[in-house]
């Protein structure tokens, strides 16, 4: 075994704490470059090790060749087209894959992707590093911060008492959803997060030698254990799988440290007004929701009894949880009655207890008689275990509020008795969580098309009429789907009574059209025995029909379809019973697919608009669900500029947002990044809220007027060359790798609603990931450039209205941001080899040159309006990150083409369709997306 240097010694610690809280530039950033050069020489280590010096040699000409490759590429401004030494480059570059075996070309592809692996995490653990230096400071005014936001109201004359009645109306709930856009493998993430730990002791001061070589020879074992795993999933993940993974991050990334969340919002609160709150006082403020196991559209393999599984794990899990914190409690909590003062009532709870409980009689008796509260909390243990193991049990809680009380009690008897510390301490953070997860940890959502109501619907109605005829004339019997839907339905109705009641409250209506979906889905309720209505008496939230706008002309209309819905007469008691709540989706993947992205970000921002608008009139309280995705095209984006973009006035503090595939790995698979990401959405919906500083929030009408101008122009442009363009489809089919989709065994679902091959009916997800593995990025810009160029050309003034708009538009600024990141990611040469791969020539070079103009021209007018010379000039983290990766990720895509090349050509094999399954892997963890 080779034995190498060490490569985290510190030569000075002095120097060493330095780069750990400078905020300057080039310190600040040595310890990201020492991480990842080191990461790699470990990498390169293994990788002589384990494959052999010429696999170790190919990869190396093959990165060598990618960094000329961009650099010809940086130098005609990213497009590289054309330039005959890039050509040559590339030319030599196939050569060398071409004559690549396929266990040659899978080591390569591996030793690639486990440097994305070790880079993403040098980079995670440095956002890590940068922020606790941040903290240092106090947060400053920095963007997403809660202290900084606290000061700008503050500074905005919004006084304490108006800060805490802000902070009562914000509601912020992430729902993590099982979409298939993590590629990663559960024993992949496992020891991704044992990694983590490793380098965040390598910035533990002192740094001894002996130290630094002990922890560099633990990355090492561990790289070689990630290079001798499986990198793909052998099988298809099950729903159960999926199910497994969604709750893994909960107990180490949100429920352990959430409390945490609290104190520092407490903090900042006292330090910017100058009065003392306690985490306690302050209202919750987060709450969770989840997909997976609900959400059934497009996929069969969601049935009832994944459903009730689901459900059962969350609720396991969260009690596992709670009886680790009392029994952790229990002795913590040593108080004793003989030196200090214990509470009446809370004598006679454990009076009552052990009559009421006679086994637990026998637990609490080896206590020392003065041990008041331990006694009470091994009867509490005692009683969760009982819940855990037998919910039906007499012993068992039957609420979160039961607990809750006993813990109060608690709280109170320690507060009442000089032990107020350890009330904080000890006590609040279990209350906390009680608050947060309940006894269910989070809210499980059911997502069901509205076309599988209809149908069921118009099925069953037949039979009705049959019934009422006098000729007797047989009703044909429902389909396979309408019974599926039934049993769900009554499923959902046995659930609602096995489990707490706030484990089910709401149904996603997928595809709404109209106020008849809506209705479709209450009486199908009605005739499954599912009662709909809120219920306070047993604290039944019922089961709230959200309808799910996602085609451009869906967002048009559901305002109107909203308010005919809110003033329909027969819906009215049903709001009522919700106490006038209304949760209603907005598609943002669907609807970039189906009008671009120009259009998408508009029609969303009126329809969120115009849905406020009404439902102020209607006298709803209006909370937006937003169907976001980790993508650019999907509607992924910097999570605080996008809350702050909302409408000016129309949003009300409750925010609901869909989390999901790498997304989740990205920002829960670590505490601190979790409560970072919390921090961020937190705090955007307060400044969202309160809107401190912001001298017009309101857009111009000349801002509104060019929006919407340019929104007609990039729709009829995307309509005419994406959507209606008999040849988008075949290419996308070819000169991407969409077909092998399924080979990288991402989700349990599939890839289309339907068996037919049509645009319509491919998913956002697969739709995204196939232009994203191309290196084409199309749903992150196609159409804009062509509308900002239309808009400068046809208005004297256009274009500096659009620069002023980049300066003062929140909306449009964010939206130019985005873009500007998609194109940041495109890559023409390569793309150009995937274009290669199209059988047709004519209608390959039709496509991809169309491809190549709406490219310059976006990009010359992303530049023109932002006042820059290159992309990413004004982020140049990002652009830095890119260029790091970049020299990594296009071997891949060489590889991947010639993978494709082969398979197309006939050769078919399982070992050929792992390797290009390996290289989807690779690829999505190198851009840090999938789909």
């Amino acid at each position: 075994m080779e034995k190498p240097d060490t490569f985290w010694k510190a030569d000075s610690q002095a120097e060493r704490l330095n780069e750990l809280i400078t905020h300057e530039e080039d310190i600040k950033e040595r310890p990201l470059r020492r991480d990842v050069r080191s990461l790699g020489m470990l990498l390169g280590v293994v990788l002589r090790e384990q494959a052999g010096e010429p696999i170790f040699n190919i990869e190396e000409s093959l990165r060598k060749k990618s960094i000329r490759h961009r650099e010809l590429c940086d130098n005609d401004q990213g497009s590289g087209l054309g330039c005959p030494d890039e050509l040559q480059l590339e030319e030599e570059s196939k050569q060398l894959v071409a004559g690549l075996s396929l266990h040659d070309a899978h080591q390569v592809i591996k030793a690639f992707g486990v440097f994305f692996e070790l880079t993403n995490l040098a980079e995670t653990n440095h956002r890590k590093r940068r922020r606790r230096a941040t903290r240092l400071e106090h947060g400053g005014d920095k963007a997403g911060s809660l202290r900084g936001t606290l000061q700008r109201m503050k500074d905005a004359g919004i006084d304490a008492s108006a800060a805490r009645d802000f902070l009562s109306r914000i509601q912020v709930v992430p729902v993590f959803t099982a979409h298939p856009t993590e590629v990663a493998r559960r024993v992949v993430r496992y020891k991704r997060r044992r990694i983590d730990r490793i380098l965040e002791q390598l910035d533990r001061l002192p740094l001894s030698v002996t130290e630094a070589a002990r922890r560099q020879d633990e990355i090492l074992s561990e790289i070689t254990a990630l290079w001798q795993t499986d990198e793909v999933r052998r099988h298809q993940p099950s729903v159960g799988d999926e199910i497994r993974m969604g709750i893994d991050h909960y107990r180490e990334s949100l429920v352990e440290p959430l409390p945490e969340f609290y104190r520092d919002l407490a903090e900042a609160f006292s330090e910017v007004y100058g009065e003392e709150v306690i985490p306690a006082d302050l209202p919750s403020l987060i709450q969770f929701g989840s997909w997976i196991g609900g959400d059934r559209d497009g996929n069969p393999f969601v049935t009832p009894s994944a459903t009730r599984d689901a459900l059962e794990r969350a609720r396991e899990s969260i009690l596992r949880i709670y009886v680790d914190n009392i029994e952790e409690l229990r002795e913590l909590l040593t108080a004793s009655a003989c030196r200090v003062g214990v509470a009446q009532e809370l004598l006679d709870a454990i009076a009552q207890a052990l009559h009421k409980y006679p086994e637990a009689a026998t637990l609490t008796g080896a206590y020392p008689d003065c041990e008041h509260y331990r006694k009470l909390l091994r009867i509490t243990l005692h009683r969760l275990q009982n819940t855990l193991e037998t919910p039906s049990h007499p012993e068992a809680y039957k609420s979160p509020e039961e607990l809750m009380e006993e813990l109060q009690m608690v709280r109170r008897s320690l507060r009442a008795h000089d032990g107020e510390r350890l009330a904080r301490s000890y006590v609040d953070p279990i209350l906390r969580r009680l608050q947060t997860f309940g006894l269910h940890l989070h809210t499980l959502d059911i997502r069901q098309h509205a076309k599988v109501h209809r149908a069921a619907v118009q099925e069953l109605g037949s039979g009705a009429r049959m019934l009422e005829q006098t000729e007797n004339i047989l009703a044909g019997a429902p389909s396979e789907k309408t019974l599926e839907l039934l049993d769900t339905l009554k499923t959902i109705a046995v659930l609602k009574r096995d489990y707490p009641p706030a484990s089910i409250r709401s149904y996603i209506i997928s595809g709404a059209t109209c106020i008849e979906d809506v209705f479709n889905l209450l009486w199908l309720c009605d005739i499954s025995g599912i009662s709909v209505k809120g219920d306070p008496e047993s604290k039944d939230p019922g089961l709230m029909p959200v309808p799910l706008f996602e085609s451009i002309e869906d967002l048009r209309n559901a305002a109107q379809i909203c308010r005919d819905l809110w003033t329909a007469p027969d819906y009215e008691p049903l709001l009522d019973s919700w106490n006038r709540h209304q949760e209603i989706m907005l598609g943002y993947s669907d609807s970039n697919k189906d009008g671009g992205m120009l259009t998408s970000t508009w029609e969303i921002f009126k329809a969120h608009r115009d849905l406020h608008r009404v439902a102020a009139e209607c006298n709803v309280k209006l909370t937006l669900f937003h169907g976001r995705g980790g993508t650019v095209g999907r509607g992924g984006t910097p999570t605080h500029r996008a809350i702050v973009a909302q409408p000016a006035g129309a949003f009300t503090g409750s925010l609901k947002i869909t989390e999901q595939g790498e997304v989740i790995n990205f920002k829960y698979a670590d505490a601190a990044l979790a409560l970072r990401n919390l921090e961020l959405m937190t705090a955007a919906s307060l400044e969202a809220l309160a809107r401190p500083g912001l001298v017009n929030p309101e857009p111009r009408s000349e801002w509104i007027d060019a929006m919407e101008e340019m929104s007609a122009t990039a729709f009829s442009f995307y309509r005419s060359h994406i959507s209606d363009n008999p040849d988008i489809l075949p290419y996308f089919e070819q000169a991407t790798p969409v077909l092998e989709f399924d080979l990288a065994k991402i989700g349990s679902r599939p890839a289309r609603r339907k068996d037919n091959s049509s645009l319509d009916d491919l998913r956002a997800i697969p739709w995204g990931f196939g232009w994203i593995q191309s290196r084409h990025m199309i749903p992150g810009w196609f159409s804009v450039g062509h509308a900002l160029q239309s808009y400068a050309d046809e208005h004297d003034h256009g274009q500096s209205l659009l620069c002023e708009m980049m300066q003062k538009f929140p909306l449009f600024r964010d939206m130019i941001r985005n873009v500007e990141m998609a194109l940041a990611k495109v890559d023409l040469p390569l793309a150009r080899l995937y274009a290669g791969l199209v059988e047709d020539d004519a209608l390959r070079e039709r496509v991809f040159t169309l491809f190549v103009e709406e490219f310059r021209r976006t990009r010359s007018m992303v530049l023109s309006v932002t006042g820059q010379q290159a992309l990413l000039e004004r982020t140049p983290d990002m652009a830095q990150s890119l260029r790091l990766r970049n020299p990594y990720v296009d071997p891949l895509s060489l590889i991947q083409v010639e993978l494709l090349r082969r398979k197309r050509r006939g050769e078919q094999n399982d070992e050929l369709n792992y390797v290009l399954a390996a290289t989807i892997n690779g690829i999505a963890a190198g851009l840090r997306n999938t789909g």
